[in-house]
This record gives C-alpha cells, structure tokens and sequence, in this order.
C-alpha cells in the first residue's frame, strides 16, 4: 500500500489523489435510514465502509492497475433531514447536481435504499436515456409500504415512474402485488435462481439496457455467507466472482455515469461486510476506468 497516514476518506488516499478539481470519482456519503423494518443499521454503512476501505490494497492484479491514480474525492456526509425520505430525496437530487455538472461518476453510499431515488433523479436531468439496473434481493416495487411510497421498499417503483427501462438482478423475495406489477408491465427480472443456472442472464441483462446506466447496489443481492451485515438478508444470492464478471461486462459495454452501494448494516464483531463492500467500489471504478467509453 502507497499510504501510510490512513486519511479519513475513501481509500485513505493523500490530498493529491483526492482532491476535487483532480478526481474523476466522487463519494457521496448518505446516513440516512429512517424506513427499515428489519434490522436498523444502515445509517452507519457510510462510515464502515470508508473505514474498512483504508485496508483495500492500490494496486489492482486483475487489471494490472491503480486506479485511484484518477483521483477519488470523498464528500462530507450529506447533512439529513427529519422530513422524511421524500425531503431527503430532494436533498440528494439537489447536491447531486453540481457534481454532475462537473462531469464527476457520483459513488453514494448509503443508509437505506430510498435515497437512490435522488441520485438517479438528478442523473436523469443530464442523460435522457438513462436506464437503471438494480442489484438486489428484493424487487422494491410495491406502490406504498407502511403508508410511505418513499420506503426503502418502494425505491424502484418511484424510479420507474419517471424511468421506465430499469432491470432486477438477483431478485428472490417480492410479494404478490409486485409480482402482479412485473407480469403485467412485462418488468424485465433476472431472478438469483435464473442466475445459478447458467451465465446466460448476463447477455439477457445487457440487452434491457441503454447507452448510459445507473447502477444501484443493494447488498443484500449478496449471498448471506459473504455479506452478512444487511438488514434484510435472504438466502440463495449472488457470490463475488461470478458478481465481477458481470460487473466487467457491464462496464465493457455499457456507459456507468453513476452508482450507489446501499442497506449496510455493520455487524459488531465481524467486519468482513464493508470490506467486501469497500473492495467491490474499487473494482467497479477500476473497470469503469480501464473501459469507460
């Protein structure tokens, strides 16, 4: 490892590969939970996964590559607001958008789930065709949750009312109005058990999307056995290598203008989580780096 002072930022990186102005990668920090309904926790994600990435090694074998050499800016976290998620969407739609002026890739961190309706906003002003692929467990497509449309359980329905491409990938748990609501509108879902049989999903994902995507990572897409520290694991999910692949294609294809990691909950006495979280936004910068068109 290059560093030595283990700087509060992402990667611990000195001033010279985190500075503003120089940084193609900007980390938006969101502790924002207030929707859960499982295990709360998420409100700390943001912080265990900047501390952990402080243990990330540089250089990439895979790539044969440093990519923080293109700079990786860690914002202060985003001040949140009592209103309620609908506010803090606003927030995050609001703060987002001089960061995209300034043709930065946003990585937010999360807290729950509901902010990336904000981040997805505030993209879609910019790249009209933007469509959104969702890594999860859950389809997050219920119309209202607890009486809250704006629930960490109704984040991809509040997408699809002003986006309508968007696919699902790893899905394994939805109730029977969501499941109503992908028949009927022919929702475009790659289901974890479609994903165990063959690597065929893969192609079929791509082909749902456009040009320029948003990617939104809720980490209980993951396996339990490799990403405990969720707030709503569900057995069956995604592991890390086959993740990657998928990962590179997307990045070889596709244009990724921004992305977000979401619903880590930190678990006391076992930290492998936002390791394996902080170590997954390093190699999706690296390829969108290496083949970012």
């Amino acid at each position: 490892m290059k560093y030595e002072g283990h700087a509060y930022n992402f990667l611990g990186l000195d001033r010279e590969e985190s500075d503003y102005e120089k940084s193609r990668f900007v980390i938006m920090p969101v502790p924002y939970e207030q929707t859960t309904t499982y295990r709360k926790g998420a409100c700390n994600g943001p912080h265990a996964i900047i501390s952990a990435s402080r243990e990330v090694e540089l250089f990439d074998d895979e790539l044969n590559s440093e990519s923080y050499l293109e700079g990786i800016h860690t914002l202060d976290d985003l001040e949140i607001t009592a209103e309620g998620p609908e506010k803090m969407v606003e927030k995050i739609h609001d703060a987002a958008g001089p960061l995209i002026d300034d043709n930065k890739i946003i990585c937010m961190l999360g807290g729950e789930h509901s902010i990336s309706t904000g981040l997805v906003r505030a993209y879609k002003d910019k790249y009209h065709d933007l469509s959104v692929l969702q890594l999860d467990a859950h389809a997050d497509l219920r119309e209202s949750y607890q009486g809250n449309r704006f629930s960490h359980a109704c984040v991809m329905k509040r997408i699809r009312d002003f986006i309508k491409q968007a696919v699902g990938i790893g899905i394994r748990n939805l109730s029977k109005e969501e499941f109503n609501l992908v028949q009927k509108d022919k929702i475009p879902i790659i289901s974890a058990p479609d994903m165990h049989e063959s690597s065929a999903w893969m192609t079929k994902a791509l082909d749902h999307l456009s040009d320029n995507i948003y990617l939104t990572i809720d980490l209980d897409f993951f396996d339990p056995a490799i990403m405990p520290a969720v707030g709503t694991p569900e057995p069956g999910g995604a592991l890390w290598y086959p993740t990657l692949e998928f990962l590179r294609k997307l990045a070889v294809s596709k244009n990724i203008v921004g992305f977000d990691v979401v619903e880590l909950s930190p678990l006391p006495v076992n930290n492998v989580s936002e390791f394996t979280a902080a170590k997954l936004i390093y190699k999706l910068i690296g390829y969108i780096t290496k083949f970012r068109r």
